[in-house]
Formats: C-alpha cells, structure tokens, sequence
C-alpha cells in the first residue's frame, strides 16, 4: 500500500497542483513538493539608442551627390551648383558628420554606415539614454533586460541555497561585450535593439549598485509508471524550468544534493513508492486484458461450434496465426480519422512499400496515426531499433496539406502491442504488429479484436495518455529551443488526439504566433473529419488573436490561405455558423490582413464556399 496524498511531504500551498499534474496523466504520481525561496539580482543600467529619421531634400541631395559625383565634391562646389549660400550647405553637412553619416573630411565622403542609412533613404539621430534593468538569474544562469524594476516581497521560505549550491558570480555587466547586451537584450523581448530597423543600441553602464530580490520557487518529484523514471522538477508557478530541472537532476545522480534534505523523502520510502505504483499499474493493465480475455471466452462459450475459426465470438473476437495480419489490414483499411498502433518493434518486414502505400492513402482521406514503438527503458538500450530508413519513409507521408501524417515515437518501456482505429475497435495480444507479418510462419499466436465500447474506451486512454505526454515533451523542447519542426510535431500529435485546444492555448500562452498558420491547417483537418464543430470554442480565440499580428509578418500568406480554408470548410457544412464567426471587429482583421478583399462583404466571403462548394 503506498502513501495517501496527505503522508506525502507537500506542501499546503502545492496540493492543488498536485492533484492537477496527477490528473494530467494516470501514469504520473507525485512524491513530494515543496516551495522555496531565491534571489535574483538586479543591476539598473542606461543604454544609449541611435535610430533614424528620414532625411529631408537637401540632405539627401548632399550625400546623393558625395556617391555619385566624380570627383567628389566640396561644400562650396555643392553650393555653388545649387546657387545656395554656402552657410547652408555647411551647416547640413555639419550635421550629418556629426550622425556620422559623411566623413570629417572634404570633399564630401559617405561613410559605410551613411551608405547603408542612404540606401533605407533615412540618417541616424543623436543617440538618447533609457534606463533598464539586468536581471541576473542563478537558475536559468542567465541575464536577461526589462523596463520595470522587480518589486520588493517578503517571502518566509526555506532557502533554496541552504541544500543546494547556486553559482552566484554576478557577471559584471560593465565588462560585458557589447554585442553579448545587444543579443540579451533582444531576446528579453524589449524593442530597443532592432538591427533590421536601424534601431542600435550603442552602449551600456552601470548606474548603481546590484540588488538582491526574493522569489518564490516549487520542487517536485514525480515518478512515471510507464517510463519507470523518477524525475525532479523546478516551477515557477505552474511553469516548469527546463533547463533548471535538467541541473537538478544531474545535482541528483552526481550525488552532489540530498533528496533527504530537500523534499524529507528518503531512498527507501521512494523505492517503496515506486513498487507499490508500479504493481497497481500492472494490475490496472492486466485487469483490462482480463476482461477483454473473459469477454472472449464467453461468447466462445455461447458459441454454435461451427469450425470456422474466424466466427466472430460477440463484440470481442479472437484471432489466430494468419487471421491476424488480414484482420490487421482490413481494420486499417476502415479507419475514418484515427489510427494508434504500439508495437515495441518496427522493420521493413512490415513496413515495406506495400504498407507505405496504404498509410499514404489514409493520410489522403485525412486519417491521422500515431506510431509508438520500443520495449527498453532507455532508448540507447534497445537492440532492435526502428530503422533509420523506415522511420524516414514513416515521416514523409503527408497530409494533402503537407502536414505530417504519421508521427512515429520512441516511447518505450512497454511490452503492449495494440492498434486502436476511430475509438471504435481495439486490437490487442501477443501479435507485433510492424515488426512479424504473420502470414507465412504460424506461431501460435492470438489477438483479441474488441469492440466493446467501454473497453476500447479504456485502451484509448491509456495509449492515448502515453502520447499526449510525448507531445507535452516534444513542446517543452520546442520552446526552450524555439525549435519550430519540433513545435509542429507536437501540434500535430495534439490534433491527431483531438486536442486542438490545448495547441491553441500553449501557442496563445506563449505568444508563438508564428504557428497559427499550422494550427489551422490542424483543425482543417478535424473539421474535415467532423471531429471538431465549426462553433467551437477554439475557433473564437484563435480569431481574436488576429489583431496581435502584423500584415509584414513572414507567415502572413500561410495565415490568410489558413483561415480562408477554415472558414470555407466551415461554411460548407453550415453557412450561418461561418457567418457568425465573422463579427465587425473580425471582419475588420480580415480586411486589415488582407484574408478578404476590401470589396467583399461577410456574406459574398462565404458565398463563394457555398456556391462553389470548395
């Protein structure tokens, strides 16, 4: 019997997110938590901005004519030309060396830095100051810039830095390169620096000295009884930090820290944890089995006799040897939306050409499948891995969108071989299913088709939690790298689940707009599949996100082809509901956006799907 969730060392303020983490994912148990403190600091700094302006008639003139003319000419010449008196000429030329813009000789030379201003027809301005401040971070060891200074709280925590060694070598921000502040101060999000505009910050100094302010921090640690693994966790709020956990964790099996003194839990109550977990999910998974097992065995009973041994025996049949592999094929080649597969091993035995061929017709009528595959514990450890070359073929079929069809997953640790299509049949037993093809060497083996539908309920969680946590995975590394293909994948493993709102809340959460265009071209095919209304709620936020983006935005022609499709395959099945998606505030995104034309009218816009059918 393992410990209740009120034995547990977890703090009171914590529970909450216990309960919220456990009921995420059946698989996941949460050990301990605690909260602590630990400070950052804070370092106030003025930085010098230089930006252009646009430059006025003879300005130009003057820097037009220090390019083109042969030789250069000087500042009387230039007037003379001009039939100006020459105080004018000489007080504009003043100030361009003075922007740096001509070179303090004559005649008149255009500096490297002048040519690049005169070619965005523009000159810089004298430098201003504002002032900032560096944030010094032990846990993600980073310094990041923001506007605001910290605000002062008392927190009455235990200190993070009594169990745990935080490198507190605060980087001298007055020995730091140039470049290296320009570059943080880019990626804290603050719009001082913007190469690509011209915007340069061109120094940095300190202003006083650096302060220490408190912040509040929670540790967890969370066993997995499908992985097996212990993990320890650091949030910030609900937040978890990656690269922070990732530390701790290498602290841990460094043995530089005690889980003893952090979280009151010693080895032998963790082990003891662990087993008992372990062998309530085990007996969870065997139970399933079991009654899928008797369910068969009674309707064998009730059986007639006949010989035909591929008789179906109720709403779970059992199959044999060479039964499998047709039954196999004949279940994938009816799926409508949905196909889920573990096997612990993949080859070419199975997935040769002939079986390329029939995912690509799948992913053709819009059928998404998710591929899990391994039976070690650690993914180096496994002696038949998936083939690189198999798992390329996998991973380029594609949806007629050009979204990833097949996502194919080392998940590993887990005997099961399963296929389960539409929520509806559920394949299970000894069979592996992309590793034996079964059809030319009986081995006695046997599968239950089930298509009971609490049963097959049950098997769809339990698989479908498995990949719901590998997309979470893949899409914390998304963002900690912003890593875009890997944002995609996770997307797309999200709405092959049926989880197109939660892709749209991580991309709203984290203000990756860059995706939107790949979340439509995901829900396009839910709606395709009407596995998601076009009155859902996603589709309300996912437009109210228009106003964040700009016209120049690098995806805006994927945007515009997006929602033009979604909206039409929404009006195709009910054209009143297209309609209302497309209030005054939309419609006014739709036009500033370019996604319809200032001459259409909400109507004539869906008129057009309505009419023509596509």
């Amino acid at each position: 019997m393992f410990l209740a969730s009120s034995a547990k060392p977890i703090d009171e303020n914590l529970k909450k997110l216990v309960d919220e983490i456990e009921a995420q994912s059946p698989s996941l148990s949460v050990l301990a938590a605690r909260e602590f403190r630990y400070s950052l600091r804070q370092t106030p700094v003025e930085v010098n901005i230089k930006e252009p302006r646009q430059f006025n008639v003879l300005e130009e003139f003057i820097i037009r004519a220090a390019i083109e003319f042969q030789p250069p000419p000087t500042e009387d010449e230039l007037a003379s030309v001009l039939g100006l008196d020459s105080v004018f000429i000489k007080t504009t030329t003043t100030t361009l060396r003075s922007l740096q813009t001509l070179s303090p000789t004559s005649p008149l030379t255009v500096t490297p830095e002048g040519r690049l201003f005169y070619e965005k027809g523009s000159v810089p301005q004298p430098p201003y100051p504002i002032q900032i401040y560096a944030i010094t971070d032990p846990l993600s060891d980073k310094i990041t810039f923001q506007s605001e200074s910290l605000n002062e709280t008392t927190i009455n925590l235990p200190d993070l830095t009594d169990f745990i060694t935080l490198d507190h070598t605060i980087a001298d921000i007055a020995s730091l390169p140039l470049e290296e502040i320009q570059k943080s101060i880019q990626a804290s999000g603050l719009a001082l620096h913007v190469p690509e505009e011209g915007k340069i910050v061109t120094s940095c100094r300190v202003l006083a000295s650096t302060q220490k302010f408190w912040r509040k921090i929670s540790l967890f640690i969370i066993f997995d009884a499908l992985e097996d693994k212990l993990t320890i966790q650091i949030r910030n709020g609900k937040r978890i930090l990656e690269s922070a956990s990732n530390w701790l964790e290498l602290l841990h099996t460094e043995g530089k820290i005690s889980l003893q003194a952090l979280y009151k839990l010693s080895t032998e109550t963790i082990n003891f944890q662990r087993e008992a977990i372990l062998k309530q999910k085990n007996t969870e998974i065997e139970a399933r089995l079991e009654k899928i097992r008797q369910k068969a065995l009674e309707a064998a009973t009730e059986a007639t006799g006949e010989g035909d041994n591929y008789k179906a025996l109720g709403e779970a049949v059992q199959l044999r040897d060479g039964q499998i592999s047709l039954a196999f094929s004949e279940v994938l080649n009816s799926a409508k939306s949905q196909i889920l597969i573990y096997s612990p091993w993949v080859n070419q035995a199975v997935v040769n050409e002939k079986f390329i061929t029939l995912l690509q017709k799948l992913a053709n009528r819009g059928v998404r499948i998710l591929i899990g595959h391994g039976i070690a514990r650690r993914q180096e450890d496994e002696d038949k891995p998936i083939p690189p070359e198999v798992e390329k073929k996998l991973r380029a079929i594609k949806t007629p969108d050009g979204l990833p069809s097949v996502q194919v997953f080392w998940l590993g640790d887990s005997h099961v071989k399963e296929v389960i299509v539409d929520k509806q049949i559920h394949l299970c037993g000894s069979h592996n299913w992309l590793s034996y093809r079964g059809d030319y060497l009986p081995r006695g083996e046997s599968v239950y088709k089930v298509t009971i539908p609490h049963q097959v309920q049950e098997a769809y969680e339990f698989l479908a939690n498995r990949f719901q946590n590998h997309a979470q995975k893949l899409w914390g590394n998304a963002l900690e790298n912003r890593d875009f293909q890997l944002a995609v994948e996770s997307l797309c493993v999200w709405g092959a689940l049926g989880m197109e709102d939660i892709a749209l809340k991580e991309i709203q959460k984290n203000n990756w707009l860059e995706l939107l265009p790949v979340w439509l071209n995901v829900a396009l095919q839910g709606l395709k599949s009407k596995k998601i209304s076009g009155d859902s709620a996603s589709f309300k936020t996912a437009l109210s996100l228009l106003n964040q983006v700009s016209i120049e935005e690098s995806f805006i022609e994927q945007l515009q082809q997006g929602w033009r499709k979604v909206i039409g395959a929404i009006a195709i099945n009910n054209p009143k509901t297209a309609l209302n998606l497309l209030s005054d505030e939309v419609w006014a995104q739709f036009l500033r956006l370019s996604i319809a034309q200032n001459s259409d009218s909400p109507d004539n816009f869906i008129s057009q799907y309505t009419k023509t059918g596509n």
